[in-house]
């Protein structure tokens, strides 16, 4: 199994600065550069001080010039947001900078507050069939000469320019929940990313289900499948029940961001209260620790055993949280030095 490390720049306060922030972003990266970790991802978002990262090709070159061996991946472009032309030649052209190590991950987006932002009227299905449209061009706009007469987008012959250094471009990796992306990104040859969020072992088993399902239809080569959770490696019991409850925070605001029903001042959501939080009987703290990747070191390692004892080729940390620096720090040390040798 590879390891990966996923990773955003998140501000949680007015008081934090954003020139620190992304010395810390890449400090974790050069962790898992040096550990031996496969990949670095960070995704796209826009006008969220929650999750920063408004061009993710931006944070990978400045990555690719902070790290040596790590591919770096986009984790995951808004294909809606990008009309294939530009998608496909920034791709290329971060491909160029670092020199062949770029991945792209795809997705429809999830945030209607984005959404209403930068496509007003636009829903999660267009958002989805726009996307379908979009990322079987690159290949060919990377071979170049692709004309396209489609449903959203119509355009004569064309090149990317500059051309990707890997030569079919960069590998492409499809976020997939339902069947059906399942079903598209495997036929269409692409990897597949899967993401259970705060769910447990169950959804992890049907995600990977749908992808098996995907593949027995289809027959050409399988593709590779990518598990991306949130992770935490602690030192001791209570280190780990303190993750616990700084989870239940984190997956109360990412909720709070995803029904976008209060108020945004400067990138920053009305502040939850305790008594909100408490009545979130789902994100409970006890939920957390029944249902991420959590515990001391042997307590992950035996998840994580059970994950690639599913198929599941790449296991991706997620490590936004909200937590401090130094909190993350210690953890994907653990993980780096603790945990991945089990799986050498």
């Amino acid at each position: 199994m590879d390891f990966s490390l996923f990773v955003h720049m998140e501000r949680i306060t007015p008081k934090q600065d954003h020139s620190v922030l992304r010395k810390e972003l890449i400090a974790l990266a050069k962790m898992a550069d040096a550990g031996g970790m496969r990949a670095v991802w960070t995704g796209e978002h826009h006008g969220m001080e929650f999750t920063i990262a408004p061009n993710p090709f931006l944070t990978l070159v400045d990555l690719s010039h902070q790290t040596q061996h790590v591919q770096l991946g986009t984790g995951t472009v808004i294909a809606p947001f990008w009309h294939p032309i530009k998608l496909a030649g920034e791709a290329a052209a971060a491909d160029l900078i670092t020199e062949g190590r770029i991945e792209l991950g795809i997705a429809r987006g999830a945030y209607s507050y984005e959404y209403e932002r930068l496509m007003p009227g636009m829903d999660a299905w267009e958002a989805g069939q726009r996307m379908r449209e979009t990322a079987p061009l690159l290949r060919q706009l990377w071979a170049g000469d692709c004309a396209h007469e489609g449903e959203f987008y119509q355009f004569p012959a064309t090149t990317s320019a500059p051309k990707p250094v890997q030569p079919d471009g960069p590998p492409i990796w499809i976020a997939a929940r339902d069947p059906n992306s399942h079903a598209f990104g495997v036929e269409n040859g692409f990897n597949i990313q899967v993401t259970p969020l705060w769910q447990g072992m169950e959804e992890i088993q049907s995600l990977m289900d749908k992808f098996n399902a995907a593949c027995a239809a289809y027959s050409g080569p399988r593709p590779k499948i990518m598990l991306l959770h949130h992770t935490y490696v602690g030192s001791d019991a209570a280190d780990v029940a303190q993750a616990a409850e700084e989870f239940s925070r984190f997956y109360c605001y990412f909720g709070a961001w995803f029904q976008n029903k209060r108020p945004v001042q400067q990138g920053l959501i009305e502040t939850l209260s305790d008594a909100e939080m408490a009545e979130n009987k789902m994100m409970a703290p006890e939920n957390m620790l029944r249902d991420l990747t959590m515990g001391t070191a042997q307590d992950v390692i035996d998840q994580i055993k059970r994950y690639e004892d599913l198929g599941y080729d790449e296991y991706a940390f997620w490590i936004d949280s909200g937590m401090d620096f130094e909190r993350k720090r210690a953890s994907l040390s653990r993980f780096i030095n603790d945990v991945m040798p089990a799986f050498t």
